[in-house]
């Protein structure tokens, strides 16, 4: 059975999305976008939306050559591209919403990226306090020059 989605909308998740609530970040605010290049989020939509599925794809991170290499061996390859799914692969620096319980097993190893907290849904207050998030917490600047 195929679903087409409604007028105006190039997805069901889209339109789905558009009328929930927005979703909040680990600091209180509104969940702010992690990345769109490439694409992240269970949606891709650019966010670590936990969505009506209530999607796990909860953490935002800017994934480390470490970070990459763990999640390899655990049996998450995020870095070999699978074009059939529009997925390129990731190399470190790039923004990425990761499954908290993916997460939780490279934090537990020694190994956990960095965390966008504005761009980390809320969600992941349920299993993980704000102090050991905020240890891990990185600002990155929109504009990378800025860096120079």
């Amino acid at each position: 059975m195929r679903f087409d989605p409604p007028r105006g909308c190039r997805s069901v998740a889209e339109c789905t999305l558009r009328t929930m609530p927005r979703e909040r970040n680990v600091l209180g605010g509104d969940l702010e976008p992690c990345g769109t290049d490439p694409v992240t989020g269970f949606y891709r939509d650019g966010c670590c939306t936990s969505g009506p599925v209530q999607a796990r794809h909860l953490v935002c991170v800017v994934v480390t050559r470490e970070f990459l290499n763990h999640q390899r061996v655990c049996g998450n390859d995020l870095i070999t591209a699978i074009p059939g799914y529009g997925f390129p692969g990731l190399r470190p620096g790039d923004r990425w919403c990761v499954v908290l319980e993916r997460w939780l097993q490279s934090h537990e190893a020694g190994v956990a990226a960095p965390i966008v907290l504005a761009a980390t849904n809320e969600r992941v207050l349920e299993r993980v306090d704000l102090d050991v998030l905020r240890g891990l917490g990185v600002d990155v600047p929109d504009d990378l020059s800025s860096l120079d």
